[in-house]
């Protein structure tokens, strides 16, 4: 992209030539990285109000520090597009997280400037620990750099890391990236004590002071030391960071280039592990984001001057306004509804939950293992704990999920979304093994619904359930199916028979069931809307295999151990054999783009679905035809 709208960008293409600027270039290169980052977004779409808030940390880094030989591990991942286009991918970014494009996220394939694959939030500073505990022990003098949010620090992996990383000596620099937003709004205790770290800086440099002078006056140190008082506590208490073992410097001001490179400039040459703690702002330089950072989080293509406009009414409601729906609903009718999102209110379609029952919506912040267990002791005491997920971040709380809720057969309700092919966050985000993990639990029952109003059924369902219940529903609309607003239940563990045909019998798990319905017609095949992953409807699948010479299972799910697994397994049980097709996600990971072109990429279209099926039959002994019955 060569336009000369950005010239001193332009010639930018590795970290070395930033490293050969005057540094009093940096400013004028951060306007035109920020004014860059809002064209290209503005047309791909992307997390923009992140990015903007670290364009000044990111040439920083990359100034001071020797990447790629120094490793900078970026946390999730939302913030680091100017860290993308500052190592040779300026051009790229007119692809972004398009198919065959770069990822919205470090991706060590991608780069050799991407120290870690990162996309899940706070995994930075256990990498940068082990690279650091690396270099040390192969005699390397190379540099471990770990930048995380402050809503990322409220994890309990984040604290292991820095419980670790205190006791182990290494060189290893942590930036606390405190922008006082992460998704939704922070929460938690950590929210308020980096508040309070921010407006104590005049006593934070008070204690610095005093340790200058204690240090000069080794007398009043031996004897801080024999009285059991931490030399810096003596005037005032040390940071909850020193306490684990690492030198604390900050806060600073993250946009004021004149501050930071000359404080990342000492850092450098410390020794042992040590903690900056970055003042930034979310959608810094782009008003429209500075005033509404959540909004400008995650965006879709935009027009720069007018900003994110909202869509015209009249479009289907996406399966999380469906459950965002259906919670107040059912809050309404029964008091015991809590509801429970790890920070993502606004993703998991709570806005109004929390709105209209403040007192029993609980965000927990990024904290997944906790959020499953605390759900469990609501349970326990004879609440109905509903846990708002996303598929892939529920795999953070699957021992907690089977030890916490399962073995007790606790009534949690798991609603999981962005199950199935979520687009262009890709491989990280995918929810393409939630069906196999939760199958083989015992004590849950799991569902998937077609439709809308199947998913609120099912919803429903699971919440009046005296045991653990999951409901799995993909990301975005469904095929926009009327919505009934009473709250009916299903019948648990039934299939329903939604075309009878003869020879193929397609047992579709979730949204699919509109692919199977479209390739039906031209096979004359019969179709179930399976609508149970656990438990199975058995007696119904006994009948489709006894009736058919092929039975294909399709589901949005990786086929391993999946839901054709459950088909194949419980025909095994019954001694019936026929042959199978099981038609799901393959056994790969599933790189970003749009889901319609992903699924065709894994056979799951129309299309795709058709030539599998021609080819399965053409291998197939010829069979004597039957009638053909459809039914509404």
């Amino acid at each position: 992209m060569v336009t000369n709208a950005y010239p001193l960008l332009e010639t930018i293409d590795e970290p070395a030539a930033l490293r050969r600027l005057d540094r009093r270039s940096l400013p004028r290169l951060a306007d035109e990285l920020r004014a860059f980052l809002i064209e290209t977004v503005s047309r791909t779409g992307g997390h923009l109000a992140s990015n903007l808030g670290t364009v000044e940390l990111a040439l920083a880094l990359h100034y001071v520090y020797d990447t790629p030989e120094d490793r900078i591990v970026w946390d999730v991942g939302h913030q680091s597009y100017p860290h993308k286009v500052l190592t040779g991918r300026r051009e790229a970014m007119d692809r972004l997280r398009m198919y065959g494009g770069i990822s919205g996220f470090p991706k060590r394939e991608e780069s050799r400037f991407d120290a870690f694959g990162t996309a899940h939030s706070s995994t930075s500073i256990s990498a940068a620990l082990g690279m650091a505990v690396a270099a040390r022990a192969k005699g390397e003098s190379r540099k471990a750099i770990a930048v995380i949010g402050d809503g990322a620090m409220s994890a309990g992996m984040a604290f292991e890391a820095l419980n670790n990383a205190g006791v182990s000596g290494a060189d290893l620099l942590v930036i606390l990236n405190d922008n006082e937003m992460a998704i939704s709004p922070p929460v938690g205790a950590l929210t308020s004590y980096l508040a309070r770290l921010v407006y104590a800086q005049p006593m934070l440099a008070a204690r610095r002071a005093a340790d200058r002078v204690l240090a000069t006056l080794p007398p009043l140190q031996a004897l801080a030391k024999r009285v059991g008082l931490h030399a810096k506590g003596m005037m005032v208490p040390s940071t909850m960071f020193e306490q684990f073992g690492f030198e604390y410097v900050g806060p600073i001001d993250g946009h004021d280039l004149d501050t930071l490179v000359p404080t990342l400039q000492n850092l450098r040459d410390m020794r042992g592990p040590v903690f900056l703690h970055v003042v930034t702002r979310k959608g810094q330089g782009y008003k429209l984001a500075e005033a509404d950072p959540i909004k400008y989080h995650g965006v879709s293509r935009f027009e720069p001057a007018a900003g994110i406009v909202a869509p015209k009414t009249g479009s289907r409601p996406a399966f999380t306004q469906i459950f965002g729906d259906w919670l107040c609903d059912m809050a309404e009718a029964d008091p015991r509804l809590v509801g429970i999102t790890p920070a993502m209110r606004e993703g998991s379609g709570m806005i109004a939950f929390a709105e209209r029952f403040p007192a029993r919506y609980h965000d927990v912040g990024i904290a997944e293992q906790h959020a499953v267990t605390f759900a469990a002791g609501l349970a326990c005491e004879g609440m109905k704990p509903v846990v708002a997920i996303y598929s892939t971040f529920l795999q953070r709380g699957y021992d907690q999920l089977v030890h916490d809720v399962q073995i007790q057969k606790l009534p949690v309700l798991f609603a999981i979304d962005r199950g199935g092919l979520v687009g262009a966050d890709g491989a990280t985000h995918h929810g393409a093994f939630d069906l196999s993990y939760l199958r083989c639990i015992p004590n849950l029952t799991v569902m998937t619904p077609a439709d809308e109003n199947e998913c609120r059924q099912m919803l429903t369902t699971g919440f009046r359930m005296d045991s653990p219940a999951a409901v799995r529903y993909p990301r975005g609309a469904g095929a926009g199916v009327q919505v009934d607003r009473t709250l009916e239940s299903l019948p648990v563990g039934k299939a329903q028979m939604r075309r009878e045909g003869r020879r193929v019998a397609i047992l579709a798990f979730g949204p699919l069931l509109d692919v199977a319905l479209a390739v039906a017609e031209e096979f004359d095949a019969t179709v179930v809307n399976m609508r149970f992953v656990k438990p199975l409807d058995d007696a119904l699948v006994a009948r489709m295999a006894e009736r058919h010479d092929l039975i294909v299972t399709l589901e949005e799910n990786v086929v391993m151990g999946g839901a054709g697994s459950a088909v194949a397994e419980s025909l095994a049980e019954q001694g019936i054999t026929v042959p199978l097709l099981h038609l799901g996600l393959p056994d790969r990971f599933v790189d970003h783009g749009d889901p319609a072109q992903l699924l065709a990429e894994c056979g799951l279209n129309k299309e795709g679905v058709a030539a599998r099926l021609h080819r399965r039959l053409a291998s197939l002994q010829p069979s004597a035809p039957a009638p053909s019955v459809r039914v509404a």
